[in-house]
């Protein structure tokens, strides 16, 4: 178990009859509803799982090390990627983000991330294939995604602020390379101390995806300081679970 267990089970308890007025247009109110221990490969986790008024979507987050309260937490908010994260496609750098998010945050000892569910900048799982078989006719994710009559990234934070807010961080070091999540948090009254680099290497099947990132939607990317990787995947490495106390 991660330090910092007994701070957010408060949490649970805190939030029991917990309403609010909500962020952004839709008035989101989030409450902490459940806490348990999670080990992952990258290593030891405690997941928090958040109700929220907007919709039926179940957001998470992995939280590594005491941070209920404190400043300068490390924070990565990922959205979900069926396709990528469970899948592991190659059409974007999605899977590779999610673990080296986790990896990030075990290094620096703390930290917090937010499994949101946004499927395909938010236009949803269906509409993300669709705009994949756009982007094959040669159409990039911008022009799909605009081709289907949405922006170019439907996403809204309010959920990830108030998520923010509902763990009592203070201050964070967001893990981005996405300006428009920092702009997003600050507008949502959180305050963002510094950025903490998230670039994967490209691979042959989505240098032209992360090109467009930088190009079309500033992300903070310099895919010309990149070597392209392999993208044979990478072995498997479980970390040791760590042993209860007295145990042999």
């Amino acid at each position: 178990m991660t330090g910092g267990g007994d701070a957010l089970a408060q949490l649970v308890l805190r939030d029991r009859d917990h309403e609010c007025e909500g962020f952004g247009p839709g008035r989101v109110c989030v409450r902490v509803v459940a806490v348990a221990g999670l080990p992952t490969r990258a290593g030891p986790f405690r997941i928090v799982a958040f109700w929220n008024n907007r919709d039926a979507k179940e957001h998470v987050a992995l939280v590594h090390g005491d941070v209920v309260g404190a400043s300068d937490v490390p924070v990565r908010l990922h959205s979900e990627c069926l396709t990528g994260d469970v899948m592991g496609s190659l059409r974007c750098d999605c899977r590779d983000q999610l673990t080296e998010g986790l990896a990030a945050i075990q290094r620096e000892g703390r930290g917090v991330l937010l499994y949101l569910r946004q499927e395909g900048r938010g236009i949803g799982l269906i509409n993300k294939i669709r705009a994949y078989a756009l982007q094959e006719q040669g159409l990039d994710t911008v022009e799909a995604n605009l081709a289907l009559g949405f922006r170019d990234d439907e996403r809204d934070y309010a959920v990830a602020a108030h998520m923010i807010h509902g763990l009592e961080l203070r201050s964070i070091r967001l893990i981005t390379n996405n300006p428009e999540k920092i702009r997003q948090l600050t507008a949502y009254r959180v305050e963002v101390s510094g950025r903490i680099p998230h670039v994967i290497p490209p691979g042959e099947h989505n240098r032209f995806y992360l090109e467009t990132k930088a190009r079309r939607s500033g992300h903070l990317i310099d895919l010309d300081a990149l070597a392209p990787r392999s993208e044979q995947a990478d072995p498997v490495v479980v970390a040791p679970a760590p042993q209860e106390p007295g145990a042999e």
